[in-house]
């Protein structure tokens, strides 16, 4: 998240994150938090309110447990910006039986190992989801996040404005899998490629 509770970012689906990982390493980024698997809740009112809306209620559980909540997004040539306000939980269970007491009802369980670096003030999150690999760039301006883009060999032009949970229902749809939680579990034996999520590799040509 940006100084200025703004979240300013772009998604690629990729092939090779390994490969990815070694033009981090070759640009001397700075590893962040080494590979951890987050545990995502996203929660909605019971008429699916945010949802409708654009807006995001999420409990995240990877070293630390964290309640975030993002505005609707905008999206400019694959660079999507929305309002974010994220701290930090001490507790992960009473948070969501807080969450609960208001109201709100858990509509979606994710997992994915996540890996951070920096490169020029940027963050490059290197996530392994249950149906593929993504690269997020997350950054103060659009200009910084094309420049990091390019520097990581990405095209921009494969930029994905899904969320996580909206790439799943297309994988849904696609694949017609009847299971609602996105864990390793799952989709144990099932193949996902980029048709299947309805996407185009940012590093097909590297």
């Amino acid at each position: 998240m940006s100084s200025h509770g703004q979240e300013i970012e772009a998604k690629f689906y990729v092939l090779r994150l390994d490969q990815i990982m070694t033009r981090l390493q070759e640009l001397e980024a700075r590893l962040i938090q080494p590979r951890v698997l987050e545990t995502n809740l996203r929660f909605d009112l019971p008429d699916g309110q945010l949802r409708s809306k654009g807006r995001v209620l999420r409990l995240r559980r990877d070293t630390d447990s964290r309640l975030t909540y993002k505005g609707a997004g905008q999206n400019n040539n694959g660079i999507l910006s929305r309002e974010e306000i994220e701290f930090i939980v001490n507790d992960f269970e009473q948070a969501k039986k807080f969450l609960q007491a208001l109201g709100y009802q858990q509509v979606m369980y994710y997992e994915k190992y996540r890996t951070t670096y920096e490169l020029d003030h940027a963050l490059i999150m290197l996530d392994e989801l249950p149906y593929g690999n993504f690269v997020e760039i997350e950054g103060e301006t659009a200009g910084q996040i094309h420049r990091v883009t390019d520097r990581l060999n990405l095209n921009r032009s494969a930029a994905i404005e899904k969320s996580y949970t909206a790439l799943f229902e297309v994988v849904r749809r696609n694949l017609q899998v009847s299971f609602q939680e996105i864990s390793f579990s799952n989709f144990e034996g099932i193949q996902v490629g980029a048709e299947s999520l309805e996407v185009r590799p940012a590093d097909a040509s590297t």
